[in-house]
């Protein structure tokens, strides 16, 4: 039987995005794939929890599937703005595949990825 369009990827987690506060820190947990259509949600948690006065900023990467250059140019941008602002941003390494775009895109060595 032939796969209709709608049923394709019903089986796939909607991307979604955790928050995980502590003290004046906190951990931003992507879930699903961050492309185009996403990458501002992040952008946007990002973006609360600074104004709200967290120091440490955590861009945690293990949930994701899959990055495409607009979530590389994400964490450029924030790993950027974190540095002239004084505030701590630690990103938590992807899985490979999502390792291996930053790899591509020669920013590997110049982000702060923790495993």
């Amino acid at each position: 039987m032939p796969h209709s369009w709608s049923s394709l990827g019903t089986d796939l987690e909607p991307f979604r995005v955790e928050v995980h506060p502590e003290r004046d820190s906190a951990r931003v947990v992507p879930i699903g794939e961050v492309d185009i259509a996403t990458v501002g949600e992040i952008d946007a948690r990002l973006r609360e929890l600074n104004q709200a006065g967290s120091q440490h900023l955590v861009l945690d990467l293990r949930q994701l599937t899959f990055i495409d250059s607009t979530g590389v140019r994400l964490v450029l941008t924030w790993h950027a703005a974190a540095r002239q602002n004084g505030i701590d941003f630690t990103v938590l390494e992807g899985p490979p595949a999502v390792q291996r775009v930053f790899a591509l895109a020669g920013v590997l060595d110049h982000l702060p990825f923790r495993t």
